[in-house]
């Protein structure tokens, strides 16, 4: 099962394989970082002005420890040498030891191994057994940008269709649930592992 982006390109499910491309950040952000003086739509006649997402007005997501962001299709949780630091830290072992017993090498990166439980390849660090009914993260303090930053990813958030074929085939319950995350918050989950 593969999303598919408004210009047909294929999307992982869940898009666990997180794609950071400069195109995907919204106009505003790419301004931002330019140091451009932003305008909105509001005042369209700015040559600096950018469209509103269409999440201005925020999006509605609360996490129900379902684990389904964190189980599915084969995919890959990316992290950043740091993050191996601390999640090796949390664990107990050394960095050598956490890459060599929890990661696997895909191309020229690592990503966290997966296990095979009934047909589904969860993360190794996803516990079922020790909350009945829930499953989380057994490094969630430690757990990678990718992660934490679920589901404020470009690939989800591109369009409403992006957002409610996610919501869809993740399946995440927490998607159009729970407290609004305001434009800010999404921003800032949006650059967050960029």
């Amino acid at each position: 099962m593969r999303l598919r982006s408004s210009r047909g390109a294929p999307l992982p499910l869940l898009a666990r394989a997180r794609v950071r491309l400069q195109s995907w950040i919204p106009t505003t952000l790419r301004r931002r970082r330019q140091g451009a003086k932003l305008a909105t739509t509001d005042d369209p006649g700015r040559a600096d002005a950018a469209p509103k997402p269409w999440y201005a007005d925020g999006l509605r997501f609360e996490c129900t420890q379902c684990g389904n962001c964190c189980s599915g299709e084969p995919g890959a949780v990316w992290f950043t040498p740091a993050e191996a630091q601390e999640m090796a830290r949390v664990v107990g072992v050394s960095v050598e030891v956490f890459l060599d017993r929890y990661t696997r090498r895909l191309g020229a990166r690592r990503s966290l191994k997966e296990l095979v439980r009934n047909g589904k390849h969860d993360c190794v660090f996803l516990d079922r057994d020790s909350r009945p009914g829930k499953a989380v993260c057994s490094l969630y303090k430690a757990r990678p940008s990718q992660c934490r930053t679920w589901p404020w990813w470009p690939e989800v958030v591109e369009s409403p269709e992006a957002w409610a074929e996610t919501k869809k085939r993740t399946p995440c319950p927490g998607m159009g649930a729970g407290p609004v995350h305001n434009l800010v918050e999404i921003t800032i989950g949006l650059t967050a592992g960029s």
